[in-house]
């Protein structure tokens, strides 16, 4: 299978009404490199320059850029550019243990104690207890539940981009049928968990070769992973209905979206100075 190549530009850049300090800001703006995905050459660019800017791997292994500064200014900016070879499967075929293909099934001894934080509710509710129950089917397999899931969302609710940080309550997702694509992301995932599945938040990338057809671009992009015994961890982008890496460029996996945020700091000056949040991103496929 030949890789497409793909090179994605992220640039954030914070506008201030005068010169302010800076505390410690972290990126996770680095893929995450894998059998599906082979970084060919990355490059940060931050400005101001940090006084010290190094890497490490979190708990999930993602890998994190801190930086640290000394100066002063009005605006600081963060630009990474990433060209990738990335691996996909159109159409992929997931072949699960044969204990887990059919739903319900229980995951094993061993399996269960490596899973639980990701069988963990967060924000238990009976509405999307009862809404994920609607999926299972007497006999059913647990790809199709997971695939009628994962398009009911991509169907059935309207798709709004929203900047602030944080998400909606998967409960309040559901009263209103729309949300933002980590909002569909957390929505899955707590319905996933409520049947007893596994799931952990991604955040990443997707490559738009259809804007009008593919929700989601034009900014960082979230969706879900789902453990099933045999084939591991499967990605669903609610947002668009897909099931498999199709398109999506995994830069960061977590129990909770709040471990992986692209990019976050501090900064210190007087109240008010805080002018405003600028950010481009852009995946575009290299012929």
């Amino acid at each position: 299978m030949e890789p497409k190549r793909f090179t994605v530009r992220h640039v954030s850049a914070y506008r201030y009404a005068e010169p302010v300090r800076f505390g410690e800001h972290r990126m996770m703006f680095r893929p995450r490199a894998s059998h599906d995905l082979r970084l060919v050459e990355t490059r940060l660019r931050i400005t101001p320059e940090p006084e010290r800017l190094h890497w490490l791997h979190d708990v999930f292994d993602n890998s994190v850029a801190v930086a640290n500064f000394t100066d002063e200014a009005d605006a600081l900016t963060f630009e990474s550019e990433v060209r990738l070879e990335h691996y996909e499967g159109r159409k992929p075929d997931y072949s699960l243990e044969s204990y887990a293909a059919s739903f319900p099934f229980a995951y094993s001894e061993e399996e269960v104690a490596d899973l639980e934080s990701a069988l963990c509710r967060h924000y238990p509710d009976a509405a999307v207890d009862d809404w994920a129950r609607q999926f299972v089917k007497p006999g059913g397999t647990t790809m199709a539940l997971l695939r009628a899931m994962n398009e009911g969302i991509r169907e059935s609710f309207r798709y709004t981009r929203r900047t602030e940080k944080g998400v909606n309550h998967p409960g309040e997702t559901l009263r209103h049928r729309s949300g933002s694509c980590r909002d569909f992301a957390v929505l899955m995932m707590e319905a996933a968990r409520s049947l007893g599945l596994a799931a952990r938040f991604v955040s990443g990338y997707i490559f738009v070769p259809e804007r009008d057809a593919t929700r989601g671009g034009g900014a960082t992009h979230a969706w879900l992973q789902v453990y099933l015994p045999g084939a591991g961890w499967v990605d669903f982008d609610p947002t668009n209905g897909i099931v498999g890496n199709r398109h999506l460029i995994r830069v960061a996996v977590a129990w909770d979206h709040r471990q992986a945020l692209p990019l976050w700091g501090t900064w210190y000056g007087a109240a008010g100075s805080f002018r405003g949040l600028e950010v481009e991103v852009s995946v575009t496929e290299d012929r």
